[in-house]
């Protein structure tokens, strides 16, 4: 009977699907892991800019995170690959950031008032047909906006807004319990959105403020 890795290989690996991939990678392919390093890594390295803030912090991070991933291969247990390799950027990140400060005693997020509904997570930097000629400087004005907040605001909204994660992920990631994830979300939503009026004309409709 064919061995179905060696005809797997014989293929040209770039054109594999991505369980195809995966499964050559976790079997000790090297080669199949590189590919999908390839694919991936722009976006992994997005998420990792937004949090750190800089570019030789975020080119760092991403390559932890795809060593880790790779060593944790056998850990993967199906859905979003790509969501998985996010959660591992993350939290590597999240350990540098750690790492750089000292924590208060008391957190500023985690004071009284922190669990109001401050409006919508942060426009979306995809552009529209009409947006494309604007949408540089969209991305440009929300990244600046996000490094304004503190480092577990960051984290936070970029877990939530950039990477879909449900408020429980958050929690559960962070070892955090839910109140502080939407006390944090809630801060930094507010914070991005009043950075943003300042580019105003950049905005949809629903992130300006208006005069009456």
């Amino acid at each position: 009977m064919p061995d179905r890795k060696a005809d797997l290989q014989a293929q040209s690996l770039p054109d594999l699907d991505e369980s195809e991939l995966i499964a050559q990678a976790q079997d000790g392919h090297v080669d199949a892991f590189n590919v999908l390093v390839l694919r991936y890594q722009d976006r992994i390295y997005s998420i990792a800019y937004r949090i750190m803030g800089d570019g030789a912090s975020a080119a760092d991070m991403t390559q932890d995170a795809f060593i880790s991933a790779y060593r944790k291969l056998d850990t993967y247990r199906g859905g979003s690959f790509v969501g998985w390799l996010g959660r591992i950027v993350t939290n590597a990140c999240y350990d540098e950031i750690r790492r750089r400060k000292r924590r208060p005693a008391t957190a500023f997020d985690d004071l009284p008032g922190g669990d109001a509904d401050d409006g919508p997570p942060l426009p979306a930097d995809t552009p529209t047909p009409e947006e494309v000629a604007l949408q540089s400087d969209l991305s440009h004005a929300i990244q600046d906006c996000i490094q304004s907040l503190n480092e577990d605001q960051r984290v936070v909204m970029v877990m939530c807004d950039v990477q879909g994660q449900s408020y429980q992920e958050i929690a559960e990631t962070l070892s955090i319990n839910l109140g502080t994830v939407k006390s944090r979300l809630s801060r930094a939503r507010f914070s991005v959105r009043n950075c943003l009026q300042a580019v105003q004309e950049l905005l949809p409709p629903e992130f300006r403020l208006v005069d009456e």
